[in-house]
Formats: C-alpha cells, structure tokens, sequence
C-alpha cells in the first residue's frame, strides 16, 4: 500500500516560499535537503505551484539570472499565508491521528 508521494506538495511548497522569493527547481533542491523523506520531483513541485498561482496564493515573476537564463520566481501572497495556516492545523491534526494510529497498532502487537 502505498500513498501518494505530492499530497502534501503544496503544503511544503508555500513553506518553502514563505522564506522568501524562489524558483522551482531550488524549491525542489531545498526540499530534498530539508525533509528526512522527500519523494517528490520536478513535476509535482510546479503541479503544486500552477496550482497555487491558479488559487491566487503565490504570484511569479521572471528574472534574469547572470547567464542570461530567465527564471519563473515564485512569491506567497497575503491568501497563501492563510492557506499556509490552514495546512498547518490539517496537519497537526494528521499528526494525532497517526500517534493514535501507531500506539494502537502496537498495542495490539503489531509486526513492526
């Protein structure tokens, strides 16, 4: 049984951006440094972030960078950091229910 690896992609992208200004692929990069589990690639990171700017909760930008390549930054806004919150209370509560879960399981011998 497996779960689904970008559920939670928006929720760590808007984290991500609420530390300031940023482009896909480094969001990408810090997420892989910063998460003890990180399943997600290219491709659920800018899902998550379509999704975010179609939901009015980050804008983007492109800037030129010293190569001379264009990036697509990334910023929260205002409704972002709402939606930020609410993730976070979605997932503290995720967090008691897996506790339960957990205690229960081995309560009842589970295997692990």
């Amino acid at each position: 049984m497996k779960g689904k690896p970008g559920r939670h992609a928006p929720a760590f992208v808007l984290l991500e951006l609420s530390k300031g200004p940023n482009y896909g692929l480094q969001i990408l990069h810090q997420l892989k440094e910063n998460l003890p589990i990180c399943k997600l690639d290219s491709a659920a990171v800018y899902r998550a972030l379509s999704s975010l700017e179609s939901s009015g909760f980050v804008t983007s930008y492109t800037e030129d960078i010293e190569s001379g390549v264009a990036k697509r930054f990334y910023t929260i806004t205002d409704e972002g950091f709402k939606a930020l919150d609410q993730f976070c209370e979605d997932i503290q509560m995720r967090i008691k229910n897996m506790e339960y879960f957990l205690k229960t399981y081995h309560e009842v011998g589970g295997r692990q």
